[in-house]
């Protein structure tokens, strides 16, 4: 059995999986669809991105997998994995390394996944060198009717009673990066940086609250960072759902990673309805680097605030 790159005359191959495929990347399928969707599959011909699926046939059944990489950023993400019914194919974890090998050629520096933690795809994963680093569930919120008072399309700011939602701008990124460094463990930093370019919303309260958007066809994910001193969460969540610009009737989901638990019930008192826990897993990649440079854990201008709890007294 080979391993090779997609081609031209696997479309209708490909296209005939379109049901039968697990997608590894929840994000991108509540908001685009299915990943072997018509409109998919023409991406895999297009040299110029960086979308990459490989087939490994054989005799009887054969096994295919797709990865995509934007090039702004260090890690790449296993879009899905194909047929679902044959997620126990001996190959498949040489597949996925084939897959990953196109990451490294991208130069990026992890490839993620996210897949339920009762999947059979868990176990190939595993054996292919993923490791679990979080976990995840996404919440379906309910119809929320628009306030009164909702902003008119791009506008830069809306405001419902006392809440306030501002769009990130340049001259606020260091804030929305000290609050990443705030919540984000150490250990998940080089895997999930900090946001680079300023797009999503932030509160005025300090800020305590920020979230950033996904938009596409089929949905709306926000997936926020909310310090766990900021007040009136559930108020703050629900006023920027129901008055996010260009919603239209598309469903609106927030992602909810472990480090994040806390969320969870104050969603669930706002009605959403909770998916399946997802393990979210990493591959760390090996790349020559011909020339060294320092790094730098934390970019100029952004200050990391130390806890408040810096001394525990014990009774005498």
């Amino acid at each position: 059995m080979s391993i090779r790159p997609l081609a031209l005359l696997d479309l209708p191959y490909i296209y005939r999986f379109r049901d039968e495929a697990i997608a590894l990347d929840t994000a991108r399928t509540l908001t685009r669809g299915n990943p072997l969707g018509a409109v998919k599959l023409l991406a895999y011909m297009n040299p110029a991105r960086h979308v990459y699926g490989a087939i490994a046939n054989g005799e009887h059944d054969s096994v295919l997998g797709g990865i995509i990489h934007s090039s702004d950023d260090t890690f790449a993400k296993l879009l899905y994995l194909a047929p679902l019914s044959n997620l126990g194919h001996p190959k498949l974890p040489a597949l996925i390394e084939n897959l990953s090998a196109q990451a490294g050629a991208w130069g990026a520096f992890h490839v993620l996944a996210e897949v339920d933690e009762v999947s059979d795809a868990f176990v190939p994963l595993r054996k292919a060198g993923f490791s679990v680093y979080a976990w995840q569930r996404m919440w379906e919120m309910p119809e929320m009717a628009r306030s009164s008072s909702a902003p008119l399309r791009g506008s830069a700011q809306t405001e419902v009673g006392n809440e306030a939602w501002t769009r990130v701008r340049s001259v606020s990124l260091p804030a929305v990066q000290s609050l990443y460094y705030q919540i984000m463990p150490p250990l998940l930093q080089p895997v999930e940086p900090h946001p680079k370019t300023p797009l999503g919303w932030m509160s005025n309260d300090g800020p305590k609250c920020y979230v950033s958007v996904t938009h596409g066809v089929y949905g709306i994910v926000l997936t926020p960072l909310i310090h766990p001193e900021a007040t009136d969460v559930g108020e703050k969540l629900s006023a920027l759902i129901r008055n996010l610009p260009d919603r239209r009737n598309r469903p609106v989901y927030v992602c909810v990673r472990s480090y994040q638990a806390w969320l969870e019930p104050v969603l669930a008192d706002l009605g959403a309805q909770s998916g399946p826990r997802q393990a979210v897993m990493v591959k760390h990649l090996a790349r020559l680097v011909k020339e060294g440079a320092p790094a730098s854990a934390v970019p100029k201008g952004v200050s990391v605030q130390p806890s408040r709890v810096s001394r525990v007294e014990g009774k005498k």
